[in-house]
């Protein structure tokens, strides 16, 4: 028997948007009933492993017009300037109030809060709680949400479709990990929290969950993905593990240097050194390396991360998990040694398509953090706005999703039985997927090794420098897997957190977003950002200044345009 459950707003995704988004709901009114239903426990969600900080106007030195200006230059003027406007201002007050929940904030010794240095950022501007800024920040929204008894969690869920009816968002059919069994969900507003799609790259700083399926999800219900092409590379990551050393390395004045025991950064961002924005470094790394004067490891070609002139006691105070890391995975204590580093997939600057209260044009259903697009993040996200961008658009998404929910009470339950009919068709399809896989013997193609054919497509093709022929490869591989994962075989054919059938629905998933990555990396003939065309070297205002938003269809993504919200930064060539 299908299990059925009924809540006013439901959030996909237990991270810091989600969670954020989860007390604004409940705040907002203690009549609605709120749900965050994730498919991991929240302290495992992706936020904890942000290290490096979270930026905010809070020093007399700032400004918001500034804060708004490197934004935009750091999104390579693809930037939506209205959004950002209204980002950089209600920053400061969610810094605020997380530090009224409790987050360890790191301290100057007056007392104020402590700020550092960021990539493409003007001025000192990134708050901080050592380097596990992602860590304190978690789990203070964790602890501040036990305070809501009209928040429930579905910890260990699995949302595998979100339910439609007349071009409504009516809920969504998930599984229960512990015990396989689908249930419905009914709900008047949904948000989907769900973070990036980094683990459809080999080489990622990105947690297993990461698997784009709230993109997918809100993709194939109608709501447009938006500036998929552009993915986020950050340049200092562990060879072999894809492990993130954080900015705030560079922030505290750590060097990059290259097999020749020099500071190649002058080549390519001079003013900024090591402090440049991540898509322009991560280029001038592989530059590096592709022109010989990289290492060579078992792992790899890298440069150097060289933290020794910081001093031991630097180091443990503001970069101790920086230390941690380094011994424990590369077998280096940076008091003493350079780290080896290399880029690797960090962050999905596209996503969902939402306006600046979190909504898509899909009714009820909204998107926040990683996951969604507003755009405050144009081409190339700017290290330590993410954390921000979760916090003020967690709380705009969870406000507006619940007075949406409250104007939709005395219309009807929401479990009405007209609802029976669309239901019962996506509980027998998502039944059918599971059910297939598990009778499916030998035979089929492995999950595994579809993974990771995919994860290697876009290594290979889709990566930090890209061309027509290798995307255009990579759409048909896409294509080919498709076939595969209709083939494929599970070993597991148990009941318990069988998690082969979840990685079956998670590729799919990836592949759609994959698709979506590629075409409109195809389409965008000039390079901007993180998107960097070989055959198409130089940005192209006239002809591209415009966001490309993908519409599902099953023979593949569809592409119309959105112009780009421009209030009084004019494009201008993009020097560091």
């Amino acid at each position: 028997m299908t299990e059925r459950y009924s809540y006013d707003v439901v959030i996909v995704g237990g991270g810091a948007a989600g969670l954020r988004a989860a007390i604004a709901a409940a705040s907002h009114s203690d009549k609605l009933s709120v749900a965050v239903i994730s498919k991991v426990y929240p302290m495992r969600s992706h936020t904890v492993s942000a290290e490096g900080g979270t930026a905010s106007v809070l020093k007399e030195y700032d400004s918001f017009e500034l804060h708004a200006s490197d934004t935009i230059k750091g999104g390579d003027y693809l930037a939506d300037q209205d959004a950002v406007e209204a980002f950089v201002k209600e920053a400061p007050s969610e810094i605020i109030q997380l530090e009224h929940w409790g987050c360890p904030w790191s301290r100057e010794p007056d007392g104020k809060l402590a700020v550092r240095a960021f990539g493409g950022m003007s001025v000192k501007r990134t708050v901080f709680a050592a380097d596990k800024t992602g860590f304190h920040m978690l789990h203070t929204l964790f602890q501040h949400s036990l305070r809501y008894p009209n928040i429930i969690r579905l910890d260990e869920w699995f949302v595998s479709s979100l339910i439609m009816e007349d071009g409504m968002v009516k809920g969504l059919v998930a599984l229960d990990l512990r015990t396989r069994e689908l249930a419905f969900i009914a709900s008047r507003a949904v948000i989907m929290a769900t973070g990036g799609a980094g683990r459809i790259f080999q080489f990622t700083t990105n947690a297993v969950i990461k698997t784009g399926d709230g993109m997918a999800m809100a993709y194939r219900a109608g709501a447009p993905l938006k500036d998929m092409e552009f993915i986020q590379f950050h340049p200092t990551a562990l060879p072999g593990s894809g492990i993130l050393i954080t900015e705030a390395s560079r922030g505290e004045g750590g060097y990059l240097i290259n097999k020749d025991q020099e500071r190649f950064l002058k080549r390519y961002t001079p003013e900024k050194m090591e402090l440049g924005p991540r898509d322009i470094l991560s280029r001038a790394l592989i530059t590096e390396i592709r022109e010989g004067r990289g290492y060579e490891g078992p792992f790899g070609s890298y440069v150097l991360l060289d933290l020794r002139h910081l001093g031991e006691e630097l180091i443990d105070r503001k970069l101790p998990f920086v230390r941690e890391l380094a011994r424990n995975y590369a077998g280096i204590d940076p008091v003493h040694e350079p780290i080896p580093v290399r880029p690797a997939v960090h962050y999905t600057m596209g996503g969902i398509h939402t306006d600046v209260l979190g909504r898509t044009p899909v009714a009820g259903l909204y998107a926040c953090g990683e996951a969604a697009c507003v755009s405050i993040n144009g081409a190339n996200r700017l290290g330590s706005n993410s954390l921000s961008e979760c916090l003020v658009f967690g709380r705009a998404a969870g406000v507006d999703a619940a007075t949406f929910a409250l104007s939709k009470k005395g219309q009807g339950e929401i479990e009405d039985s007209n609802l029976l009919n669309p239901v019962g068709e996506y509980l027998r399809i998502d039944e059918e997927k599971i059910y297939g896989l598990l009778k499916r013997e030998g035979g089929g193609e492995r999950l595994s090794d579809l993974r990771s054919h995919l994860q290697s497509i876009m290594d290979t093709n889709v990566g930090i420098f890209r061309d027509s022929s290798g995307l255009q490869e990579a759409r048909r591989q896409i294509r080919e897997l498709r076939t595969g994962l209709q083939r494929a075989a599970i070993d597991d054919k148990g009941t318990v957190y069988n998690t082969e059938v979840i990685e079956a629905f998670e590729l799919g998933f990836m592949l759609d977003v994959a698709d979506a990555i590629a075409y409109s990396a195809l389409i965008r003939e000039e390079s901007r950002g993180a998107h960097y065309r070989t055959d198409f070297p130089k940005r192209d205002d006239k002809n591209f200044l415009f966001h490309q938003l993908s519409y599902y269809s099953p023979g593949g993504p569809v592409i119309k345009h959105l112009s780009v919200s421009i209030t009084k930064w004019q494009p201008a060539e993009r020097k560091y």
